[in-house]
């Protein structure tokens, strides 16, 4: 049995890609076209095809399950607010690192620099603990505390992290081309999101689909973490959520409400023709 279904992709919305006119030329392979190859638009909008994800996410799987079961560790990287929680869940349940705010730029390729500030975070943590604080006046600790809170926001997710991931997932490869630069140059392998507005060349494992719509990056995201506790020999599963579309899912832009896609996936054959725009 596959790792997701078709039907698990198309409920969550991940086909759905940008408007036509912002369409990287680029990933015109991974989007549903009519018999000629031309990608095929609806309502001013690429639609993703979900076989093309579906390939692509099980190729994934397979090489990041590798990587863990080689001693790799993996970081994932989600800094879209409405994506926070899901990154950081979703790494906790995996056992891996993750970093859901703004990217510090060196994280990578200046981790001893990084490595500095996660010890002073974790000598922050252990002055509390041990009742050094105790000993302080109420505004010394309140400025300790503020640089704990702050260092907490931004390395929290990576204070156990001794050493660089062998391994990136990252939700938004647009918005973070900084560690996607950092990662190529040390040779981190990447696996990405990456919406029809998106460059694939940008990732080492590219998977085609709406970065916008929650319920589909909680759906890939489960799935990279599965691989991640898989290849580390763990049990764990991912928890079931509730999501319906009051839950603030956002999909992308001009995203129709009324598409048919079951049948736009399925039964291209049977689609008219003056009803398909081309960019």
């Amino acid at each position: 049995m596959g790792v997701v279904t078709i039907k698990q992709l198309l409920e969550s919305g991940i086909h759905f890609g940008h408007a036509a006119k912002k369409c990287h030329y680029k990933m015109k392979p991974y989007l549903f076209s009519s018999n000629d190859g031309v990608p095929i638009v609806r309502n001013r909008i690429h639609i993703i095809d979900l076989k093309k994800t579906l390939e692509a996410v099980e190729y994934s799987y397979k090489n990041l399950v590798q990587i863990v079961e080689d001693g790799g560790k993996v970081l994932f990287l989600g800094t879209k607010k409405q994506t926070q929680h899901i990154i950081k869940q979703e790494a906790e349940r995996a056992n891996q690192y993750y970093i859901n705010q703004r990217w510090l730029g060196g994280t990578f390729t200046n981790f001893q620099t990084i490595l500095t500030r996660i010890n002073y975070l974790k000598e922050l943590y252990k002055q509390e603990e041990d009742g050094v604080w105790k000993l302080l006046s109420k505004k010394e600790v309140a400025t300790l505390k503020k640089q704990r809170d702050k260092l907490e926001k931004f390395l929290g997710g990576i204070k156990n992290m001794s050493q660089l991931p062998q391994a990136i997932y990252i939700v938004d490869v647009q918005k973070d081309t900084i560690a996607i630069a950092e990662a190529r140059k040390l040779g981190i392998k990447i696996f990405g999101i990456v919406d029809s507005n998106c460059d694939p060349d940008s990732v080492d494992y590219i998977i085609p689909a709406n970065n916008d719509a929650i319920k589909g990056v909680k759906l890939i995201t489960s799935i990279i973490a599965d691989a991640a506790i898989e290849g580390s020999g763990s049990n764990q599963t991912a928890p079931v959520e509730e999501t319906t579309d009051e839950s603030g899912e956002k999909p992308s832009e001009s995203t129709p409400e009324t598409v048919d896609v079951e049948k736009t996936q399925n039964n291209d054959q049977n689609v008219e023709k003056e009803n398909v725009s081309t960019n």
